[in-house]
């Protein structure tokens, strides 16, 4: 079984990004997180538009100071009053909103829903164990 000090120390030499290396921490956490957020091994979750997730990829800007989302206010109340939307209607249905992307997108989607919505999980497929069944109860767009 690797440890997690083992997975940052493979991955530590390579990449010097903390955002990257956070997410493959998380990665080897899988277990856990799953436990945690999927506890029957069933989860119901919302996902990202394709073109969501894309925009939000093709809106990542690098500097040597890490990276960051930059996207248009618009796009942003967009993609706020979508998300509302979809939370509020499957909070309505008695489950807890969990947003489930792409690896990649998932640390710059957490950091643009953090500063409204704190609570807000935000998993990627690669954080959850193979396993679990995923029905999507519905599609975020923006």
């Amino acid at each position: 079984m690797v440890t997690i000090l083992e997975t940052l120390a493979d991955y530590a030499g390579i990449v010097r990004d903390p955002d990257i290396l956070t997410e493959y921490v998380r990665q080897a956490l899988y277990r856990t997180i799953t436990q945690k957020f999927i506890g029957d091994n069933k989860g119901k979750v919302l996902t990202l538009d394709n073109e969501l997730e894309k925009e939000i990829m093709d809106n990542v800007q690098q500097t040597e100071h890490g990276s960051y989302l930059s996207l248009a206010p618009e796009k942003t109340q967009r993609i706020f009053a979508n998300l509302m939307n979809e939370i509020e209607r499957v909070s309505s249905l008695g489950v807890t909103p969990i947003v489930l992307t792409s690896p990649v997108v998932r640390i710059y989607f957490k950091r643009l829903t953090e500063q409204i919505m704190p609570d807000l999980v935000v998993l990627s497929y690669n954080e959850l164990d193979s396993r679990v069944e995923i029905q999507s109860l519905g599609v975020v767009s923006g």
